[in-house]
């Protein structure tokens, strides 16, 4: 279960999101999840940026929960979203600038509230061991609006209600440190939302967010063509709530993969995907494991997920000897 904000009650006030008890006047919103995270490391750790050595543009879209039902005994004119995102990463090696750039687009729709977030990231980079190692740095410009229209309280006159805004604009950042050894392990660590930007008006916090992650890969001998490629998340918002992934994949001749994931008391999730040329499509369906999951009518039938990567390399010829030789025998 995605637990994304801290419920701020008012006495004469209902404001239903779904039955988790999600709220639109919240205290904190957390980050959105991705059970493709393996694939998606610079949205997590700013540290990543131009560590593939390509030019890389990546999207996904997580519609969660399909199926829910959602009460509204506001009386408004919805009952809210079920978490929907929708995330575009650009990012790529920049030499004279020893290491890499990279964009980030979020688009976060929870209940009543959606947030948008642009983030800038460079990355410094230099070898270490057997592989490199980077520190990030990202700037974060984060929207938040809410749909006041859909909600309605108990009292007309209540102070909560009418002090609400409909958006705010904040400022944010974040860091992060990320090592690789290309082809065979990485790791990384992050605190997101350093600042945590707060918004009086809206009633929103950004929750400050650790990430630690890691990942393997191995060849068995026998299979040469196999590779097999376990990986996990853990975050934590605030150190008051913490969250973990474990996930495993096989890989086969680079062409085509599948795994399982297992995210803790939410989820159970499956993963495929093929890459082809410069492209990589992937799919992941979590099968939900909380409460809100059991076969009943109006619950989670699951999640879906899609993700899709175009990466290529610029090659820059070398300049061809320009100087030449000529032998002069003297007789």
């Amino acid at each position: 279960m995605r637990t994304r904000m801290k419920i701020k009650r008012s006495k004469k006030l209902s404001l239903l999101l779904i039955a988790l008890g999600f709220s639109c006047v919240a205290m904190a919103q957390t980050e959105p999840q991705f059970s493709q995270y393996m694939f998606n490391r610079m949205s997590y750790n700013p540290g990543y940026a131009g560590s593939s050595g390509s030019i890389c543009a990546a999207a996904m879209y997580r519609q969660q929960w399909i199926g829910l039902q959602l009460d509204n005994p506001t009386g408004g004119n919805s009952a809210g979203s079920t978490p929907t995102d929708i995330l575009f990463t650009f990012d790529m090696p920049v030499k004279f600038l020893h290491g890499g750039l990279g964009l980030t687009v979020v688009s976060d729709k929870i209940g009543y509230r959606n947030n948008i977030q642009l983030s800038v990231d460079y990355a410094f980079r230099m070898f270490w061991g057997e592989g490199n190692l980077s520190a990030g740095a990202e700037f974060n410009l984060v929207n938040s609006s809410i749909d006041k229209n859909s909600l309605i309280g108990l009292d007309p006159n209540d102070p909560l209600l009418n002090g609400l805004g409909d958006a705010a604009t904040m400022i944010d950042g974040s860091v992060g440190i990320y090592y690789q050894v290309p082809g065979k392990y990485y790791l990384g660590l992050s605190v997101k939302n350093l600042l945590a930007a707060h918004s009086d008006e809206i009633k929103f916090t950004n929750a400050r967010t650790v990430y630690a992650m890691g990942g393997y890969e191995y060849t068995p001998s026998s299979a040469p063509s196999i590779r097999i490629k376990p990986s996990a998340l853990l975050k934590t918002a605030n150190f008051s709530r913490f969250q973990a992934d474990v996930s495993c994949l096989v890989d086969y001749r680079n062409a085509f993969w599948g795994g399982m994931g297992y995210r803790v008391q939410d989820a159970i999730y499956l993963l495929a995907g093929v890459h082809w040329k410069k492209f990589r499509l992937g799919l992941a369906y979590d099968i939900t494991t909380s409460r809100l999951g059991t076969f009943k009518p109006g619950r989670s039938m699951g999640t879906l997920e899609v993700y899709l990567k175009f990466c290529f390399k610029v090659v820059v010829p070398r300049k061809p000897n320009t100087s030449y030789g000529n032998t002069i025998y003297l007789l």
